[in-house]
């Protein structure tokens, strides 16, 4: 019973990393193909003297070519839509 157990948590497991690795990949590739990639911004100290401070805001990006995007999304849609095959 308990290795008919751990084969029913086994394959959950599997499911939800199937469903959680494939929609990640769609994710990456709508925000690759509607923004181009991923910004940010962080505010850094450039002067810290007593009571004086002075900041800054720096703008980052990570550009994600367009077809790296469209791959990963369509990567992600197969994924999730093609079955898994089952060992006997």
């Amino acid at each position: 019973m308990c290795v008919l157990l751990g084969a029913s948590i086994a394959e959950e497991l599997g499911v939800t990393a199937r469903y959680l690795v494939g929609s990640l990949l769609i994710v990456i590739g709508l925000v690759s193909l509607l923004l181009g990639g991923f910004r940010w911004t962080q505010q850094k100290t450039v002067v810290d003297i007593g009571p004086l401070k002075a900041t800054t805001e720096e703008h980052k990006t990570v550009p994600i070519p367009p077809v790296i995007g469209g791959l990963a999304l369509v990567g992600g849609i197969l994924v999730l839509v093609v079955p898994t095959r089952r060992r006997a």
